[in-house]
């Protein structure tokens, strides 16, 4: 019997009604079907009191969730899909992301299309683009503390983020940048359209094989953006003397001591979505972002009298 899964957003009405009726739809069809929320892939924060709220990156997939299983489908916003990929990344599952909420820049397909969408699936008239995703560690004495899946970014900054910081960060076997900013943000492609766009870094195609670092708010004219290759680590040394705050994807954090070492690098896991059409990365830009529409008239052809 094939399987597939349904990851959906269980604070969205809509979601859970959809997510119930496809899987009614699928088990009537011969379908082996299994459902998680979106909540499964929330890390937690971390408390002053609990610095560390922590489930390894392995131990995060939903029963049924292995691979074994042939898709899933994803009813949510942004958040809800990157919460589904660090459930499934592991294991390999293709997902078709489907928009309930706002801007769904990740999603791949909305409500209304939904039912062709889930022919095509069913048909096997789809193909997988495969994303970039970082694996991040906090590692103190010389142990991991701390790690998660990252498909957009990951922002060390202090509290409140307005107070600068100081950083020494390495990026493979160059020397070391010292960077005085309120914070820094690791990107990967995929997160350049995210927070990274926001601080000012550069958007970058998906397919490109490169991180970004980021500065936010430098108290430089020297620190840039900085653009590398993917390949490349990063560890990020605080030198400063209270303790930071480092965020994955805007769902996750820990508290980073001023002793700890923060490891940054391109994860053995990608990101699997399934497109229906071919990705056209600068139509999602224009349709989203509102990227290179015309900021006056166009002269047009006019015969003289």
């Amino acid at each position: 019997m094939p399987k597939a899964g349904i990851i959906y957003n269980d604070v969205k009405p809509v979601a859970c009604r959809v997510a119930e009726e496809l899987d009614d739809k699928l088990t009537a069809i011969g379908w082996d079907v299994y459902l998680a929320t979106g909540m499964g892939g929330i890390l937690g924060y971390s408390q002053p009191n609990r610095p560390i709220c922590h489930t390894p990156i392995d131990q995060l997939a939903p029963p049924g969730f292995d691979r074994d299983m042939e898709f899933a489908l994803v009813l949510g916003g942004d958040g809800t899909v990157l919460s589904a990929f660090r459930q499934v990344a592991p294991a390999g599952v293709p997902l078709l992301t489907v928009n309930t909420g706002h801007m769904g820049f990740l999603t791949e397909s909305y409500l209304n299309q939904l039912p062709q969408a889930l022919d095509a699936i069913l048909a096997r008239e789809y193909h997988v683009e495969e994303r970039a995703m970082l694996t991040v560690q906090v590692i103190r004495d010389g142990v991991t503390v701390w790690e998660a899946l990252c498909l957009n970014e990951m922002v060390l900054h202090r509290e409140p983020l307005t107070s600068m910081c100081h950083f020494e960060i390495e990026i493979g076997c160059h020397s070391p940048v010292d960077i005085a900013a309120d914070g820094v943000i690791i990107s990967t492609p995929t997160g350049s359209t995210a927070y990274s766009l926001s601080a000012g870094g550069p958007v970058v195609a998906p397919g490109v094989a490169t991180l970004q670092l980021v500065p936010i708010c430098p108290h430089s004219l020297a620190s840039r953006a900085l653009v590398f290759a993917d390949h490349e680590p990063v560890v990020i040394y605080s030198v400063n003397s209270s303790q930071l705050v480092m965020v994955v994807d805007g769902n996750a954090g820990c508290y980073v001591l001023p002793e700890d070492q923060l490891r940054v690098q391109r994860s053995p896991y990608r990101a699997r979505f399934i497109r229906l059409r071919p990705p056209e990365f600068f139509h999602v830009l224009r349709e989203k972002l509102g990227w290179g529409l015309p900021h006056i008239a166009k002269p047009t052809s006019v015969e003289l009298p």
